[in-house]
């Protein structure tokens, strides 16, 4: 298709609606087809999320009694947690 990739997909930049001196990115990742990293989601994909308070979010979906998946990870790049959706789809929020 063109794409500019390495072991981790590519990604593609635009200028944020606010302020177009800084850039969003919208990352596409492709995953091997036995891949197990959308379990427990029916679906063989998964949507991410930028948000911007990770943790204030994670509390109000508590509340709301949301699946969340695991513990919020952190790493130089970004901190991240899954969910899951009414139906059950797994979502990434970064």
């Amino acid at each position: 298709m063109g794409f500019d990739t390495s072991q981790y997909g590519t990604r593609f930049e635009w200028p944020e609606v606010d302020d177009s001196t800084k850039k969003g990115l919208t990352q596409w990742n492709p995953f091997a087809e036995k891949t197990t990293y959308f379990e427990s989601s029916p679906k063989d994909f998964m949507i991410n999320y930028r948000v911007e308070n990770l943790e204030a979010l994670v509390e109000e979906l508590r509340k709301e009694k949301m699946t969340i998946v695991d513990s919020i990870e952190t790493y130089d790049y970004g901190k991240f947690v899954h969910i899951l959706d009414l139906e059950g789809n797994k979502i990434q929020l970064w």
